[in-house]
């Protein structure tokens, strides 16, 4: 199988989100990604030699990467979950991440946490989630969060870009050869405003303006998302 991150169109228009600030094409190496005042950029965590493990094109071989919403794509949705011994993976994630895996796509998780801003979660305790969601699935090569509150108009909170940008120039993946499996019509606008693919998840939970945006992109699952992006001549 082969992956494949041209099944899904990205937008090529300058987006525009809620809480103001836009982004154009050219943007995506440049930051901070802040719209609001007071507000800083998303926290990054690179695995050690992900960056550098392979660029676009490098060497013959077709760069991609695949980034992740965490809270119901890849674990339950718990509300503001410092809690390591509450992390329980989606039925079949992690089949799903290690075959991605196993075809040297590299793999990052994007996720706002709003509970920080509004003091109901630690840096500390979404960095002891992420090691036991790491437990369960293996490393990821890059973590984005953002840890803002709406009201914060931020440029990193989803549906705005900045998660997006900040893990593809942290892996060196253009935005275009990067897909966000997501499991809010939030995560499909952030992907096209970035310039990347999207792919909606358990679109039985989602809300008709969800699917309206999601059109044909959508997957029961993570690992239904999985096959449309390897299987072989689904593109």
């Amino acid at each position: 199988m082969e992956f494949a991150p041209h099944y899904l169109e990205p937008s090529t228009s300058p987006g525009q989100w809620e809480g103001g600030g836009s982004w154009t094409p050219s943007s995506w190496t440049s930051g901070p990604w802040t719209s609001g005042p007071g507000a800083a950029g998303p926290w990054v965590v690179l695995r050690g030699g992900a960056g550098g493990r392979r660029t676009d094109g490098e060497d013959g071989v077709p760069g991609g990467a695949v980034l992740l919403d965490r809270d119901a794509v890849l674990v339950a949705d718990i509300a503001y979950n410092g809690d390591p011994g509450r992390v329980y993976p989606r039925p079949g994630a992690r089949e799903a991440v290690a075959e991605l895996r196993a075809l040297g796509v590299r793999l990052g998780v994007v996720t706002d946490q709003p509970g920080v801003a509004r003091g109901s979660l630690t840096r500390s305790g979404i960095e002891r989630v992420h090691h036991r969601i790491e437990e369960l699935f293996g490393p990821f090569d890059v973590w984005a969060v953002c840890p803002h509150r709406p009201a914060d108009r931020c440029g990193c909170r989803k549906p705005a870009p900045g998660l997006v940008l900040a893990a593809a120039r942290a892996l060196r993946v253009r935005p275009e050869r990067t897909t966000l499996v997501g499991g809010t019509g939030a995560d499909l606008v952030a992907a096209a405003s970035a310039g990347a693919h999207g792919l909606l998840v358990r679109p039985d939970s989602a809300r008709p303006g969800e699917l309206v945006v999601a059109g044909h992109r959508r997957a029961a699952d993570l690992p239904a998302a999985v096959r449309l992006l390897c299987a072989a001549g689904t593109a």
